[in-house]
């Protein structure tokens, strides 16, 4: 391992994340965790500062599978590994497959990317297990596989770019179990963690559950489904509908995003309060308007840069990190103002792009 990819602990967060933490233009260093053995999944995690390649020393060709476009989070994961190959000098091309329960469609992209030439595959897997022998069969053919994001069970890949969505989970868990400890009057929790199956899901649910154990905190019967919006509202109807006295909505970003207006229009501000396990421009300005108390942020944007960097360093046998990401850090009210909005979220008026030439 290259130390000078690390740096470990030269950056000190006197607070969650710093106001600045980049030169002009560039987006590195970047505070970020390192995962020691890579791929485990209760393995030591240390601080470290990522740095990336100056450029790639030819335009290789790289495929990027998501599991789709339908939210915000995705069009940041998107403008990250754009705007990284762009920098880098690589080519990149992006296909979606239409939601979570299109695992077929995504495995026919992957094989299909492989059959137009990429030299390298990134994956934001739909399935945490379900695409472990299109892994083994593209990393058979040489070609390195990155996982971003949502995580997947293969021994078969070549990097990590991801956070412990157990982890995220539980900061929102202990934010609740905080402002109600045990002893204290309780409280109805309806918990919304996504899409049944995929890996980052059932971490983040883990991570929650565990966080509010012993808490005054009550979660309803959680709400598995799509991350659609109408999916996510229709569950928030039918919780509330089922249980008027639930005091908060907790669960994916579309869930708070679409619970805002559901809120908004019943006058139960105030009442029944939104917190999100990560981090969408609409979750961020819910937070600024005192519409959602908080979420934690996982930086998906530096998530997909990294994924991209990664990328070229295997295919160039140069030195590089095999699991790493971005630090986790909790955006509220309070620490909303000093948060650089540019690691953390797509542009403003960003749209889907889905190739670099």
């Amino acid at each position: 391992m290259n130390r000078s990819l690390k740096l470990a602990t030269a950056l000190t967060l006197a607070t969650a994340l710093p106001a600045s933490v980049m030169a002009q233009d560039a987006w590195y260093p970047y505070p970020a965790q390192e995962v020691t053995p890579p791929f485990s999944a209760d393995g030591t995690v240390s601080d470290v500062t990522y740095t990336p390649l100056d450029a790639a020393s030819q335009p290789w060709n790289i495929c990027v599978s998501f599991p789709h476009m339908k939210d915000a989070y995705w069009l940041g994961v998107d403008y990250g590994v754009i705007d990284e190959a762009e920098r880098l000098g690589v080519k990149l091309n992006v296909v979606e497959a239409g939601g979570y329960t299109e695992l077929n469609t995504q495995i026919s992209q992957i094989e299909d990317c492989v059959a137009g030439g990429a030299d390298a595959v990134i994956i934001g897997a739909i399935s945490y297990d379900g695409l472990n022998n299109v892994i083994s069969e593209v990393a058979g053919q040489g070609i390195p596989v990155i996982d971003v994001i949502n995580g997947v069970s293969s021994p078969d890949i070549a990097a990590k770019s991801l956070v412990s969505f157990r982890t995220m989970g539980a900061e929102t868990g202990r934010y609740l179990a905080e402002k109600h400890p045990a002893g204290s009057d309780p409280v109805q929790v309806g918990w919304f963690p996504g899409p049944a199956g995929a890996g980052w899901v059932e971490a983040a649910h883990q991570g929650f559950m565990a966080a509010v154990e012993g808490s005054a905190v009550d979660v309803l019967e959680p709400r598995f489904g799509d991350t659609g919006k109408e999916t996510q509202l229709k569950l928030v109807e039918d919780v509330m509908q089922a249980n008027p006295d639930v005091r908060y909505l907790a669960g994916t970003a579309v869930t708070a995003e679409a619970a805002q207006g559901l809120i908004r229009e019943r006058g139960l501000q105030g009442e029944v309060d939104l917190l999100a396990f990560y981090m969408t421009p609409g979750v961020y300005t819910g937070i600024e308007r005192g519409f959602i108390l908080a979420a934690p942020a996982d930086s998906m944007v530096i998530q997909g840069r990294i994924a991209v960097d990664q990328a070229v360093r295997i295919l160039e046998d140069k030195d590089y990190i095999k699991h790493v990401g971005p630090k986790i850090f909790v955006v509220d009210p309070e620490n909303i103002a000093d948060v650089p909005r540019e690691n953390i979220l797509p542009p403003d008026g960003f749209r889907p792009v889905f190739s670099v030439n």
